[in-house]
């Protein structure tokens, strides 16, 4: 399914519809005396011609669940063409979402949002009727069901917390989030080399030393540092250039097997491998406000296992392989699970492809970058992987994203309000494993300004 090439009509209160709807009922497989009932609150997020974008959150009123589908039916034909979130089916006006795996649980008072992309008669697009979770029509009451037998599926253990997707704030008259944001924010977070005393280094043999170290350090580069080869970078390190004019040429950094590591504010040239290579299962990697430009091959790539990593604020220009995300397509016994990256507020910039390129990684979250120029394409799917690709903006760009590429079969692909400039419409399709962490989305129209005004080296005043 295509997603849509142009959206017109844009995301004011005007154009939300809202609706609250809920009620009791009968449901089988529950336990004797059970509690069931549900509240659904439905939105418009967005309208152009011939498509539009849906919110649904639903709140369970009732005993906790062990698994979940709510049913709506459309009065006006509209059809869902993808959805994240929940496993979506159609058949005629009844829409089907069923929970994914990590999502199944739904404890009392609690609530689970999804999102899909459809398609109307541009008439009349009027909110569904109808909504029901677990066969329970949904009014905002509670009442007792009829007693049947004990289910199947064990319920929830309410002390184990389960990941939930807070929807993005958005709205213009918020500043960029350029503090750390995403996936490193996970897994305990990514801290680099916290409170340590800085240390200045200026040539290869202190530079070398100090990524080595296995102590926690923040490691201030200055001027150009020439070098050859892939520096060993260990864990609990604070990398940041001072100024803007702070390089590294004609190396790298590898991030082997280490994590809690940040990499901020320097100028990549001339490398003669990777620029970045996260591999062998290192996790909290924050690269973020650096130039990566003629290098050999890619500029961030995260492999082998690699996870909880995200990449922000970059600008790559003057080069082809940017950024690869799995690099296999034989390791998917160590890459399934992990490669979770979010790509955030970045601009290409006339760069060649990969975007990233993903294999396996789910959710792997693309937003709020800049695409400008592209000569190949921007964002490839393949092998099984899941992209949320949302809130961009693509400009003279003839392939912002697909799936499948070369040798390596497609993945899923979720593409929602993003921005096109004399750009193609992309190859989306599939569903993507919901967006664990809080985030804030700016408006893909205004993307352009906010990343050409913020990305690179020079502009967070070390």
């Amino acid at each position: 399914m295509l997603a849509p090439r142009r959206r017109m009509a844009l995301f004011s209160t005007t154009a939300a519809a809202t609706l609250v709807l809920a009620a009791t009922g009968v449901v089988t497989a529950v336990n004797a005396n059970a509690a069931a009932g549900c509240q659904v609150g439905y939105s418009v997020g967005g309208q152009w011609p011939g498509g539009f974008s849906g919110n649904v959150t639903v709140t369970n009123l009732g005993d906790p669940l062990a698994g979940w589908t709510l049913r709506w039916t459309f009065g006006a034909g509209q059809q869902v063409t993808q959805a994240w979130s929940a496993t979506v089916t159609q058949s005629g006006a009844q829409v089907s979402a069923a929970n994914v795996d990590y999502n199944a649980n739904l404890a009392t008072n609690a609530s689970v949002s999804i999102g899909f992309n459809g398609t109307w008669n541009n008439s009349s697009n009027p909110a569904p009727t109808g909504f029901s979770l677990n066969n329970v029509a949904c009014t905002g009451s509670v009442g007792p069901t009829t007693p049947g037998t004990n289910p199947t599926t064990p319920g929830p253990n309410p002390t184990t917390p389960r990941p939930t997707t807070p929807p993005p704030t958005t709205g213009p008259t918020l500043p960029p989030q350029t503090g750390l944001v995403g996936w490193a924010t996970q897994n305990g977070g990514t801290s680099g080399g916290g409170n340590a005393s800085p240390t200045t280094v200026s040539d290869a043999g202190a530079l070398t030393t100090a990524l080595g170290s296995t102590s926690a350090a923040v490691i201030r580069v200055s001027g150009t540092i020439s070098c050859s080869g892939m520096l060993r970078v260990r864990s609990n390190k604070t990398i940041l250039g001072v100024g803007s004019g702070a390089t590294i040429s004609g190396c790298g950094f590898n991030i082997s097997g280490d994590r809690n590591v940040i990499i901020r504010n320097l100028n990549f040239r001339g490398w003669d491998d990777d620029a970045i290579n996260v591999q062998e299962s290192a996790t909290n990697i924050w690269v973020d406000h650096n130039s990566f430009t003629d290098g050999y091959d890619g500029a961030v790539d995260v492999k082998r296992g690699s996870d909880f990593v995200t990449v922000s604020w970059n600008r790559v220009y003057g080069h082809d392989k940017s950024m690869l995300l799995g690099h296999s397509d034989d390791n998917a016994s160590q890459d399934v699970g992990h490669l979770r990256v979010s790509y955030h507020h970045n601009w290409f910039d006339g760069s060649g492809q990969r975007h990233p390129r993903v294999r396996f990684g789910n959710p792997v979250h693309v937003y709020n970058n800049y695409y400008n120029n592209v000569g190949g394409y921007g964002v490839a799917s393949t092998e099984n992987a899941g992209v949320l690709v949302e809130g961009n903006y693509f400009e003279n760009t003839d392939d912002p994203f697909h799936r499948g590429e070369g040798d390596s079969g497609p993945g899923s692909l979720v593409a929602r309000n993003n921005h096109f400039v004399n750009s193609g419409t992309g190859d989306a399709g599939g569903s993507v494993a919901g967006i664990p962490y809080a985030y804030q989305l700016d408006s893909a129209s205004s993307v352009k300004s906010i990343v050409t005004g913020g990305a690179g080296t020079g502009r967070i005043g070390l």
